[in-house]
């Protein structure tokens, strides 16, 4: 998390004047020492907190959307009159402040209590989870935020006995920046006082739609009003001599994470299999704890699939740059106890493998129940599958986008969908349009990635990737598809918001204005 904001600018309880707060902006303030914003959406004002409620990140440095507040760092949304997180990856509301007009001033009062009350009508009878990890968090808290009051069970098959903040897993936490009690999503309290059932380390065996029921390993079984399927995916273990050795792990929970770390210790060799992500995440970490790493893959440069030949060698170069070799058009032969063998006969010494080579969605589950299956879990606009009252959210999910489908496996789209799906239940008809991202952390550099690009034509870099200032756009047909940036995170915020619109022409000129700003500069 970052550190406390320090409250600076006026005394808001002293009153500011209206034409001092930019319409569709912020004005830095206080009150009594604690810092606060003041966010304008025409004649209304609204006093917010001024950190966002995931990692502390100054909402100052994000942008307005009507009366809605959004983060630079993950892109977090806030409802600035209430201060309810309406988007993830926050799992906290944000305080609010009364608003008072004097005239053309703005004076701030009392602080509000945190929460919105809202009651619903009807629902299912019970609401059943397969999966315990961020869609399914998030669907559980988007129902009790709606009001809905009937059981609700998350089951989980890993053994984390909370749901995992997963992204911070190959950064902050294995990095040794972030401690492990800020790994959950949430405090276990929180499941208590909202009567949400918690079921760890069992797996479900089977699904009978027709009877809504589900079969656990341990004997159970669980009837169920409506159920989401949010299984997410698993690490892809290569199949190699070796592979199942003791220092060898795949990243994806707590446990291999802990396991991970107690293989570390500086100077020792490490050897992370795979450019992906992860395996590149790792790799940063690792070094970052001073272990001598190398990274193994078939791929000519790392990312270049996903980000382009361009952001893959600056990749490649930040990794250098900190001491990681790479083995790249290479795959591991053999593993053994003290090192990996290459297809080439590269002998490198290794006390610790981490594989990062991509990960295969949990399908098995809805295969076997006869739910339709294509890639994934195939879902309608409104995320449900082809069984009656059974919904899919996450890694698993192929959902409809114009001129065919896609599959997202990114955290935040995890907690979206899981949103979605669960108002859906209620009722709501609520189609899923989210704009998906995702963020990518190397040693001190962040890269934001925007929309969905599975193919381009062309690559338009405006500023510069080499100094670390780019808005990166990818090109399919003549049509921006994605935004990466580099530094820039307030042009990801406003190309995500521009996506949404589907207006080309404001994503234009965000490229434009980048170009100027880097000339100028």
């Amino acid at each position: 998390m970052s550190e406390p904001i320090p409250p600076t600018g006026p005394e808001l309880t002293r009153g500011v004047a209206l034409g001092d707060i930019p319409n569709g902006g912020f004005l830095v303030g206080q009150v009594a020492g604690e810092p606060v914003l003041l966010v304008r959406h025409g004649e209304e004002v609204f006093a917010v907190a001024a950190a966002c409620g995931h990692w502390g990140a100054p909402l100052a440095d994000g942008i307005v959307v009507g009366s809605e507040v959004r983060c630079p760092w993950h892109h977090a949304c806030f409802d600035a009159g209430t201060g309810e997180a309406v988007g993830p990856p926050s799992p906290r509301d944000i305080a609010t402040w009364e608003i008072h007009r004097e005239g053309d001033r703005v004076v701030v009062g009392a602080k509000r209590p945190i929460g919105v009350s809202r009651s619903v009508r009807g629902g299912p009878a019970s609401v059943v989870m397969v999966g315990a990890g961020g869609a399914a968090d998030a669907a559980a808290d988007a129902l009790r935020r709606e009001g809905y009051r009937g059981p609700i069970t998350l089951i989980g098959r890993d053994a984390e006995t909370l749901p995992m903040d997963r992204p911070n897993l190959s950064k902050d936490y294995l990095s040794g920046v972030a401690p492990e009690e800020w790994l959950p999503v949430r405090t276990a309290e929180f499941y208590g006082e909202h009567d949400l059932t918690l079921i760890t380390g069992v797996e479900v065996t089977r699904i009978e739609p027709a009877a809504h029921r589900v079969a656990l390993a341990d004997g159970r079984s669980l009837e169920y009003g409506a159920l989401l399927l949010a299984t997410g995916a698993a690490p892809i273990r290569l199949d190699l001599p070796g592979a199942s050795l003791p220092h060898v792990f795949t990243l994806r929970t707590l446990p291999e994470t802990r396991g991970i770390l107690s293989r570390i210790a500086p100077d020792r060799p490490a050897v992370v299999i795979g450019a992906s992500f992860i395996g590149l995440e790792a790799a940063a970490s690792l070094r970052q704890r001073g272990m001598e790493v190398s990274v193994v893959a078939p791929d000519a440069r790392p990312l270049e699939r996903v980000l382009g030949a361009e952001l893959g060698d600056f990749v490649r170069a930040l990794h250098e740059g900190r001491g990681v070799r790479f083995h790249l058009g290479r795959k591991p032969a053999a593993i053994a106890a003290d090192r990996v063998t290459l297809d080439d006969g590269t002998v490198l010494p290794a006390e610790l493998v981490v594989m990062g080579v991509g990960v295969r969605p949990l399908t098995a589950l809805a295969e076997s129940a006869g739910l339709k299956v294509d890639r994934g879990v195939v879902v309608d606009e409104f995320l449900r599958t082809s069984a009656p009252d059974v919904w899919a959210a996450g890694d698993i999910a192929r959902y409809p986008v114009p001129g065919g489908s896609q599959r997202i496996e990114h955290w935040v789209v995890a907690q979206q969908q899981g949103q979605v799906a669960a108002r859906n239940m209620l009722g709501k008809r609520e189609a899923f349009r989210a704009v998906p991202f995702f963020w990518s952390s190397h040693y001190d550099v962040q890269i934001n990635y925007v929309g969905h690009a599975e193919r381009w034509d062309t690559i338009e870099v405006a500023g510069s990737i080499a100094g670390r200032d780019a808005v990166v756009a990818y090109r399919d047909g003549g049509r921006i598809a994605a935004i990466a940036t580099i530094f820039r995170d307030r042009d990801s915020l406003l190309a995500e918001e521009a996506f949404a619109r589907d207006d080309q022409a404001a994503l234009e000129r965000l490229l434009s204005s980048a170009r100027l700003q880097r000339a100028e500069a």
